[in-house]
């Protein structure tokens, strides 16, 4: 029966009321400001309980309540608790509703089995007592929660005894709390990535999402609604085709998992570490490493299971296949394209097409390789190259002019004009052997080239040897004798084919007025 609604001094003067009979129940609730069914229910109570007023005076309240509202007797339970445990674990699988959960017990426990309002009311209930982090439902291989501690580990350097903190990074999965840690430099965007892909090999796979922060190393515009994520982020997301979902900022409950996970590792990791000194990076993370698979075999204390049976069972079933190749770890660094179509990169330069001088592009840089991006589009690739003051060229990004430049060499030249003639042979050694440096020559060269093309070998090696003959074997000699019709008079002094001339181009000698 249900604890009354009345004081116990109004129950009091109600049963002295009823005791003088004289008045109604409607009079006698009027007059105690309560309702007559409320009279009616405290005279029903009475007479059941064999109390009069003479009787209730003698009682204190507490044998009073007790007399008239005894505590119900429990009837014999006919409905078997379901396990609360199997069904928490059962709705992390993918698919997995409370519905289909209800229809497999009840169809166990016919005629004993909860209808399916008061099997999910006291599933909820049992949930409500874990703690906030477990309550929620999470699928199995879906979410990857990341974070870093906010504990640190010193590094003592051996030689010179200083010492830099390691940070510690955490993740965790949704579903079965798998853990995983490591002691990275920093915080920035490389160990970010580098910590993320080494979680992805520890669990052997890739699931549907990743959850970390909104830190500046990882999100370029950090933003309650629509983040801007990191360059090296959306390369990380692509590479291994693993969505990125930051939690808002300041809201630490939209990663409750690795909130919690970074407590767990605190206090069972760092916490056994806390005496040992480490003197290198690789000697802290073999150490962290041999107390996280500790970590992931302890029991749990409501669920059934470990982290690591939890994990075989929910969520490595779930997840994708790691890529064929890790991806490479860049960093990023805008450049502007210099007049020579080339970049620099601490001291030495790289090309980029010609066609992009003066514009800004966006350097990519690993370990090994520099790539050049100009519009989200890979413009240019160069192996690292350490040698400062120098230049590192690719012949398809030079103007056409400046390529046909570098194909051609001193003895490429000479053998072409040996082709035309001894005279033209003669003219292109002189270019050569008349610079401070061969390639001063070139151009020239490349001008009596082209003269070849426009009026013929044969004119161009008649031009050549009146050139020779009147002391002057320079491209604008030749050029002017072809323009002028020159090479087709003939000459009055033979021309042998030597090798130098005198030391002077002005020195011309008397046959050059004729």
């Amino acid at each position: 029966m249900p604890t009354p609604r009345v004081t116990m001094s109004k129950l009091r003067h109600t049963l002295q009321l009823l005791q003088g009979g004289g008045l109604s129940t409607r009079q006698i609730g009027a007059a105690l400001g309560i309702s007559k069914s409320t009279v009616s229910d405290i005279a029903s109570y009475a007479r059941a309980a064999g109390v009069d007023w003479a009787l209730a005076q003698t009682l204190s309240d507490e044998e009073l309540q007790a007399r008239l509202y005894p505590p119900p007797v429990a009837r014999q339970a006919r409905h078997l608790e379901p396990d609360y445990a199997y069904l928490h674990r059962e709705l992390r699988r993918a698919g997995v509703t409370l519905q289909l959960l209800w229809e497999e017990y009840q169809q166990q426990h016919q005629g004993q089995a909860y209808k399916y309002s008061a099997f999910c009311e006291k599933y909820h209930g049992w949930a409500a007592k874990l703690k906030r982090s477990m309550r929620q439902t999470h699928i199995g291989g879906d979410k990857l929660f990341v974070d870093y501690a906010g504990q640190t580990v010193a590094i003592i350097d051996a030689s010179s005894g200083e010492i830099t903190q390691a940070q510690i990074f955490v993740a965790a999965l949704g579903a079965s709390n798998f853990t995983y840690a490591c002691a990275t430099p920093t915080q920035k965007a490389a160990d970010w990535i580098g910590a993320i892909i080494d979680t992805l090999e520890f669990i052997d796979g890739v699931p549907r999402l990743l959850v970390p922060d909104q830190p500046r190393a990882l999100i370029a515009r950090p933003d309650r609604y629509e983040p801007t994520s990191h360059r090296l982020l959306e390369e990380l997301s692509a590479h291994y085709g693993l969505a990125v979902l930051p939690a808002r900022p300041a809201k630490p409950r939209d990663k409750p998992k690795v909130e919690v996970a970074v407590q767990v590792v605190e206090r069972w990791i760092l916490a056994r570490l806390r005496d040992q000194r480490f003197f290198s990076l690789a000697a802290l993370n073999r150490a962290i490493g041999a107390l996280v698979l500790d970590l992931n075999q302890r029991p749990f204390k409501k669920l059934p299971g470990c982290r690591a049976s939890a994990f075989a069972e929910l969520d490595r079933p779930a997840l994708r296949a790691l890529p064929a190749t890790r991806m490479a770890i860049a960093h990023f660094k805008r450049a502007r394209v210099n007049i020579d179509y080339h970049v620099e990169l601490d001291g030495h330069y790289y090309s980029v097409p010609h066609a992009l001088v003066g514009q800004t592009v966006e350097l990519r840089i690993t370990a090994t390789t520099l790539e050049v991006l100009h519009g989200n589009k890979r413009v240019g690739a160069h192996a690292l190259n350490a040698r400062r003051g120098a230049h590192t060229t690719t012949p398809e990004h030079m103007p056409a002019s400046h390529r046909a430049h570098l194909q051609w060499t001193p003895a490429k030249l000479i053998g072409w004009a040996e082709r035309v003639g001894a005279a033209t042979a003669a003219v292109v050694r002189w270019q050569m052997e008349h610079r401070a440096h061969p390639e001063q020559g070139y151009r020239s060269c490349l001008g009596l080239m082209r003269l070849g093309r426009q009026y013929g070998n044969d004119r161009l090696e008649a031009a050549c040897a009146r050139a020779q003959s009147i002391r002057s074997p320079s491209y604008k000699s030749v050029a002017s004798i072809l323009s002028s019709g020159l090479d087709q008079r003939p000459l009055t002094v033979p021309i042998t084919a030597q090798a130098s001339l005198p030391l002077h181009e002005n020195v011309r000698g008397p046959g050059y007025y004729h």
